[in-house]
């Protein structure tokens, strides 16, 4: 399955972006999917995650409250909204999909798409 991140840009502190990720070639209602980003300087970290039927949903402490994941299995689409940003915000964010919920934290990918910047600056 190919993943297609984007919606990233150049937004100031307390705004707020909508990323998109697209998925192609496989049944995307099939997977658990999880947004994680990578700032400079930091390890890349799970930023947050939905399970197939959009159910369960899981996030990151530092975004708790203020991002929001959802899907849309007939567009083969996950979204994460992204309000009250903050400059620490600021890093690639990408979408992947974990073989199961249990594993959204911790597994060990070996591929990444092309992620999408998101930068928090005034």
């Amino acid at each position: 399955v190919q993943l297609q991140a984007s919606g990233g840009g150049l937004v100031q502190p307390g705004g707020s972006l909508r990323l998109s990720c697209t998925a192609s070639g496989g049944p995307f209602r099939n997977y658990v999917m999880g947004w994680y980003r990578e700032a400079p300087g930091k390890q890349r970290e799970l930023v947050a995650a939905i399970s197939t039927g959009g159910t369960m949903k899981d996030y990151g402490d530092s975004v708790k409250g203020r991002f929001t994941i959802s899907r849309d299995n007939a567009k083969n689409t996950v979204y994460l909204q992204m309000n009250s940003l903050k400059p620490e915000d600021t890093a690639v964010y990408y979408c992947n999909r974990p073989p199961n919920w249990l594993l959204r934290r911790t597994f060990e990918y070996t591929s990444w798409g092309q992620g999408t910047l998101v930068t928090v600056s005034s």
